[in-house]
């Protein structure tokens, strides 16, 4: 994989788990965990998304590019 690619995998991870953690903490997801017992579904997939392409982006970047 492209070591840019990989480097703007890992940035826009980055930037989804940093909006997917103020996600969770806003007033919407507080009257949706009052009601079901969790934060709301865009909050839950901001923070997976974002851990999914940090994940994939970070390890892009640990590997050695073979060209």
């Amino acid at each position: 994989m492209n070591k840019i690619v990989s480097l703007a995998l890992l940035a826009g991870g980055i930037v989804l788990i940093i909006a997917g953690v103020s996600a969770t903490n806003s007033f919407s997801s507080d009257v949706s965990r009052f009601f079901t017992g969790s934060p709301t579904d865009k909050a839950v997939w901001m923070l997976i998304g974002g851990i999914l392409a940090a994940v994939i982006g970070l390890g892009g970047t640990m590997r050695g590019s073979k060209a």
